[in-house]
């Protein structure tokens, strides 16, 4: 049950929010298909993650199930994916949190004034984050209910709204298809998060029941809330759903004010709480990648009295805040879901190779039944998903990864001399 409602907390994000605008502009009346395509291919990637934790004894999570698989150079790699997914979403997620402020108050839309608010708050985030873990830590603790009632209360008063109220859109949301491999890595970046939870996977008592029984209803009544939100905004908004920033409180607008200013402050909390527990964790990529020697040693830098990695910090935030300011949210996203998708492809390889090895610190492993085929097919799936990128984004991609091995070798080289 616990494993579960963990699953929930981290899967069930600030974007969705903002989601359903994304989403319909590219799959359009196709944007059911996306998110259940997806949901498919992510029971591959969860199952692939329990098997991977329950036979690598690391608190590392991805970063240790491939370098324990394929070493050193791999887990660069690996943990130069995780910083860049979580970077990227990071920009994602302040864009959509600078519209929001915005929507909410009005007065403040003026020249800069969300380059303003951007930078202002991502200033509070470094010194609350470089004061320390206890101050971070109890500003993020926020329960799941929080970010899931509203969701909740909009899906259902959304669907009243449409069916009974008389507040269905005039225009009908019945948009052809745009590109669909794009909706798909928003789907991606909607349905990432449930590699936190799962890395604990080896602890849980009668792992081969509970486990599949969490992803089961915890990944389940996911997608049951995401298809019933993207349904009630596309009845409630029709077409104007693209041009929304706020499509839910937009949505809700129609039926309540009250209720459309409780989803907006909802989402702008939501999105602000989520902002600050990725600058408490994603830093620590960085710290870890530098500590083991993998990064330059700045990043490993601590504060001198706190003890907190404050260049790993002010880097994370500054270059995700750069992000939010040149790029949309659904822009972010789609690139956030892509380095996501190349992460739980790594993930797959691992799992292949860690079974076929036979690799288990941790005591038996969960010996999941059909995981060779199964790692197999989630490994293909991520792979056609990256390949829907557009081709300057998968030559981005390949330039990090070129990057990141060149540093590899090159740094290796200078250590021997």
């Amino acid at each position: 049950m616990g494993l579960g409602f963990a699953i929930i907390t981290e899967v069930i994000g600030a974007g969705i929010f903002s989601l359903p605008a994304a989403i319909y502009l590219y799959a359009g009346h196709a944007s059911f298909a996306a998110y259940v395509v997806c949901a498919l291919a992510f029971g591959t990637i969860v199952l692939c993650f329990a098997e991977s934790a329950s036979r690598v004894a690391t608190s590392g999570g991805a970063y240790g199930y491939v370098t324990v698989a394929f070493g050193e150079l791999a887990g660069l790699i690996i943990g130069v994916l995780l910083w860049l997914g979580a970077v990227l979403a990071f920009g994602s997620i302040a864009s959509a949190f600078a519209d929001g402020i915005i929507s909410f108050f009005p007065m403040l839309k003026f020249p800069y004034s969300r380059e303003l608010i951007l930078v202002s708050t991502m200033v509070v985030f470094v010194l609350i984050n470089i004061k320390g873990v206890k101050e971070a830590a109890s500003f993020v603790s926020i329960t799941t209910f929080i970010k899931v009632i509203p969701l909740v209360i909009f899906v259902f008063v959304g669907f009243w709204g449409i069916y009974f109220g008389g507040h269905h859109a005039t225009q009908v949301a019945n948009r052809p298809v745009e590109d669909f491999g794009r909706a798909l890595l928003l789907a991606i970046f909607a349905f990432s998060g449930m590699e936190t939870p799962l890395a604990i996977s080896g602890e849980v008592k009668n792992p081969n029941r509970s486990i599949p029984l969490a992803l089961f209803w915890g990944m389940g009544f996911i997608v049951i809330l995401y298809l019933g939100i993207q349904y009630a905004a596309e009845g409630l908004l029709g077409h104007a759903l693209i041009d929304s920033k706020t499509p839910l409180a937009d949505g809700m607008a129609k039926i309540s004010p009250i209720l459309s200013g409780l989803l907006l402050f909802a989402a702008t909390f939501s999105r602000l709480i989520w902002l600050s527990a990725d600058t408490m964790g994603a830093p620590r990529f960085l710290f870890a990648l530098s500590r083991d020697g993998m990064l330059p040693k700045a990043f490993s830098k601590l504060h001198p009295t706190n003890g907190t990695p404050i260049v790993a910090i002010i880097f994370h935030v500054s270059v995700g805040t750069i992000l939010a300011i040149s790029g949309t949210f659904e822009q972010l996203a789609i690139l956030s879901g892509m380095a996501s998708a190349a992460i739980y492809l790594f993930v797959c390889a691992s799992t292949f190779a860690l079974v076929r090895k036979n690799v288990a610190t941790r005591g038996e492993p969960l010996n999941f039944k059909g995981i060779i085929p199964i790692a197999i097919i989630g490994f293909i799936a991520m792979a056609v998903s990256i390949c829907f990128s557009t081709a300057a984004d998968i030559i981005g991609f390949l330039v990090v990864l070129s990057a990141s091995v060149a540093y590899y070798f090159l740094s290796r080289k200078a250590k021997k001399t």
